[in-house]
């Protein structure tokens, strides 16, 4: 029986499902261990910045839409009663549908935090096959993988930035099409290519513009090639299926833009641009991860002005690994090619300023809507190109430059398997002290639940609007107001109330200005700024209150201008739960009252005419 036992594993061992899906369990191992104790947060918890209670927004939405056949574009839950255009939002539909039954049945927040376990395991796969394409052997490929899904690069935005986590999965699966299709010219491998980009955009737009950037260069060189006609004909069906891919994320975003949604002042973006540019000493410093095996003063040399922003470096084992494999692959020409894409992508990460530590310098400045940028740092003509004016932060361009770094120090671990292991060896155990994040000990947690503060509002089934103080419109660009509480946007997942505040990645301009013409939203600014109203203004904001059908407010953070006036409009105190004040309209209390009454004083037998 034992021997029976033996054979039938060892027949399941040599099949090729069976080894992927062993390699896929291993990575996803090592993607949870180089994260810890991110894995410990599906208990219930969250890391406490407005980005993550988004992401779980998002996928609520997303759930929720599809649960009611709506439109998952646009929502009238945020920034009530105008309702937030989505089109340039970080939504991730795709992803919000894929996982749509696991945020059905378990919530938002368990979806959330589920996908921030499995993400870097899934990095580390999508890698792994893309290499198996350009390396000769299986264990390069993997080491690839693993130098690729868990650099610390890549696992800090999978902690805080899920959607870049998510969007980098396409491109490796970006080059791996791409290179099927130059190997193997076809209208199923262009359609292949094309799905993967489509569905880029449904994830991501940032991302996309990345694997898009990624998919001409590994094209151009070929198609430049005789014969250029009849390889364009048979590339041109990527392009078809990637726009009818992504045509409801594309319809959504020509829409918003329609209506001024996306109109920011290119002064801002301008400004933005010059911010976000990652300095030259740190795209090639060691990972900060090291300071966790006592390495601090290596881990110093690693400096970022922005820490909440990312972590730009390649690391030095990854980088060293990469100059290796391309001397040692340098007779190759495509080993050549992946370190000029490695090259062009640290250089755009520079931005359009370059920093050396912490001196910033212009060479060859030209002014960009009033903004010096150098001429010769080529992201300053990057942003010139149409669409991408609006890309804003240059670092995250260091994601494109992982994939040919992963590929030449797969090779370069080829070359010491043959020839140096214990070199090798060393080199994988100062790889995996650069590893992976354990998230920033300056970022707090907060419960994905509290029902001892939202309990009495999901048990309102009216629907009513529920106003967030602080009160705004927040994003990355032209915010609107004052910053809101994170915890609101996971609150508003449990209840199913629309809540006057948003936080989305674009605030359209048309929601501004509707949300501006009421005269509720204009007093209760003015009272956050300290400001009281004339019995005057009180009563335009009463009836303002009533057609709105405001009917809670929560208090986050409680001033007296505010408390005045939330009495002054019609609300009363309620309870405290977690520091948080929270009040009710009563006149929508008197409503429900009268509504009970009238169903008591029927006469029995009464018709009620429809």
């Amino acid at each position: 029986m034992r021997a029976m036992a033996d054979r039938a594993l060892a027949a399941l061992a040599a099949r090729p499902f069976a080894r992927h899906l062993a390699l896929l369990l291993g990575y996803l191992g090592a993607g949870i261990a180089v994260t810890w104790p991110r894995a410990t947060y599906l208990a219930g918890r969250l890391p406490d910045t407005i980005d993550q209670s988004s992401y779980v927004w998002g996928l609520w939405w997303v759930a929720h839409q599809i649960a009611h056949l709506g439109n998952p574009w646009f929502t009238d839950h945020l920034g009530a009663p105008a309702g937030v255009a989505l089109g340039f939002d970080t939504l991730m539909p795709l992803v919000g549908a894929v996982m749509a039954p696991v945020t059905l049945l378990f919530g938002p927040s368990a979806s959330y935090n589920l996908l921030a376990m499995v993400l870097p395991g899934l990095l580390c796969y999508v890698m792994y096959r893309a290499a198996r394409l350009w390396l000769s052997s299986e264990v390069p490929a993997i080491v690839a993988g693993a130098l690729y899904g868990l650099a610390t690069m890549l696992t800090w935005q999978d902690w805080y930035h899920q959607n870049l986590a998510a969007g980098a999965l396409f491109l490796p699966l970006t080059l791996e099409a791409a290179v099927r299709l130059i190997r193997q010219p076809g209208r199923r491998q262009a359609a292949v290519l094309g799905l993967v980009l489509g569905a880029s955009v449904l994830v991501n737009q940032e991302s996309a513009i990345m694997a898009a950037v990624l998919a001409a260069g590994v094209l151009l060189p070929w198609l430049v090639r005789r014969p250029v006609l009849a390889k364009l004909r048979r590339a041109a069906p990527a392009a078809a299926v990637t726009v009818l891919a992504a045509s409801p994320q594309l319809a959504a975003m020509a829409g918003q833009a329609l209506t001024g949604g996306a109109a920011i002042s290119p002064r801002v973006l301008a400004h933005w641009d010059a911010v976000y540019g990652a300095p030259l000493t740190t795209l090639f410093a060691p990972s900060p991860r090291v300071s966790a095996a006592g390495l601090t003063a290596i881990s110093s040399v690693f400096f970022y002005a922005h820490p909440r922003e990312g972590i730009p470096t390649f690391g030095v084992v990854l980088s060293a690994l990469a100059v290796l494999g391309l001397v040692v692959a340098w007779h190759r020409p495509s080993a050549r090619l992946l370190a000029l894409a490695w090259g062009a992508s640290a250089a755009l990460a520079l931005g359009p300023v370059l920093a050396i530590g912490g001196h910033r310098f212009i060479p060859l400045a030209a002014g960009w809507h009033g903004v010096r940028m150098s001429a010769v740092l080529p992201y300053t003509w990057f942003v010139h190109i149409p669409g991408l004016a609006a890309f804003r932060e240059a670092d995250r361009l260091a994601l494109i430059g992982l994939v040919p770094a992963a590929l030449l120090a797969g090779s370069a671990v080829a070359w010491l398997g043959a020839r140096a292991r214990p070199l090798l060896i060393a080199a994988l155990a100062a790889a995996a002290l650069e590893a992976g994040y354990a998230g920033n000990p300056q970022v707090g947690i907060i419960p994905t639940t509290m029902p001892a503060l939202d309990s009495p509002i999901a048990a309102d089934r009216s629907g009513s609007l529920v106003v967030d103080v602080p009160f705004g419109l927040r994003g990355g660009v032209a915010p609107y107001g004052r910053r809101i509480s994170y915890r609101a946007l996971v609150l508003a997942t449990a209840d199913g109330h629309p809540r006057a505040s948003s936080y989305t990645s674009w605030v359209p301009a048309s929601t501004v200005a509707a949300i501006a013409r009421h005269p509720f939203y204009r007093r209760l600014n003015a009272a956050e700024s300290g400001q009281g109203s004339s019995p005057t203004q009180l009563r335009l904001a009463r009836q303002d209150l009533r057609r709105m059908r405001v009917g809670w407010a929560m208090v986050w953070k409680a001033a007296p201008a505010i408390l005045a006036y939330l009495r002054g409009t019609g609300f009363r105190f309620r309870y405290r739960a977690y520091g948080v004040l929270v009040f009710r309209r009563l006149i929508l209390v008197f409503r429900r009252l009268r509504r009970m009454c009238d169903r008591f004083r029927r006469p029995a037998g009464a018709l009620s005419v429809m």
